[in-house]
């Protein structure tokens, strides 16, 4: 297993779900329970990313390594790069950019999308994907879709239904081709440090701003992006009260 260091971005500010990082679930603060899925991993060293002192105030009382970033970043990606610049990481140091809204995150897909960049040199990024089982969620524009080669470099993310099964649909569009096909991307990544710092200097890219898909940049300016079915199922980030609810829920249960 090659070392790799998880970074956990964590914004106060939800319009959806207001000081989300901190909200309680089943005893611990979500990015508690984020924190501690990503120490499960095989990472060398977790730190959680913010630009609120409340969160850096929680995350060191129960024993986070924190990077206070800038407030101006518009994307995770370009606080992803601060991080690694104030740890002072090397151009090929692996990084792991875990959501810090996924509590329930496998700590096996972790560790996946870290070995599957180090077993890939011509990738600057790396990713996960899983199959699509409805049209409701392949005709969806919330589900990003990923295409991939036989070598599994990406070749297009997309909020549009890709690729388009024709003969299929033009027959029905009520069930899924049995052509296994579709994948609905997984958003957690791993980069190559050479590859955020290179992210930050470009101009937003002409298709990343069509889609509204940050990963487009990179492809858009020629970096390869790998792609997998993540090894286990991942639940749903949290976003809404109602996600938060489900997300107590699953807890309890186990």
């Amino acid at each position: 297993m090659s070392s790799f260091i998880v970074i956990i971005p964590a914004r106060y500010a939800s319009t959806r779900l207001p000081g989300k990082p901190l909200r309680d679930i089943a005893g611990l603060s979500m990015i508690q329970r984020v924190w501690q899925q990503a120490l499960k991993s095989n990472a060398a060293q977790v730190v959680i990313a913010t630009d609120d002192s409340r969160i850096e105030e929680a995350a060191q009382a129960f024993g986070a390594q924190v990077c206070m970033t800038r407030a101006d970043h518009v994307s995770g990606t370009d606080r992803l790069q601060e991080v690694a610049q104030q740890l002072g990481l090397t151009d090929q140091q692996l990084v792991i950019n875990v959501q810090g809204d996924e509590p329930l995150i496998p700590p096996a897909v972790i560790n996946q999308v870290a070995e599957n960049l180090a077993q890939h040199p011509q990738a600057g990024v790396s990713t996960l994907c899983e199959p699509i089982e409805t049209v409701a969620d392949f005709l969806n524009p919330n589900a990003v879709k990923v295409v991939s080669d036989k070598q599994g470099m990406a070749c297009y993310f997309s909020r549009a239904p890709v690729p388009w099964p024709r003969d299929h649909f033009q027959a029905s569009q009520v069930s899924m081709p049995a052509l296994d096909l579709a994948r609905r991307h997984i958003g957690i990544y791993g980069y190559r440090v050479a590859q955020l710092n290179s992210f930050v200097t470009w101009p937003v890219a002409p298709l990343e701003q069509a889609e509204s898909l940050e990963q487009l940049r990179f492809m858009w300016n020629g970096v390869g992006i790998h792609v997998a079915d993540a090894v286990e199922p991942v639940p749903a980030g949290i976003d809404t009260e109602e996600d938060l609810q489900a997300a107590i829920s699953i807890i309890n249960s186990n």
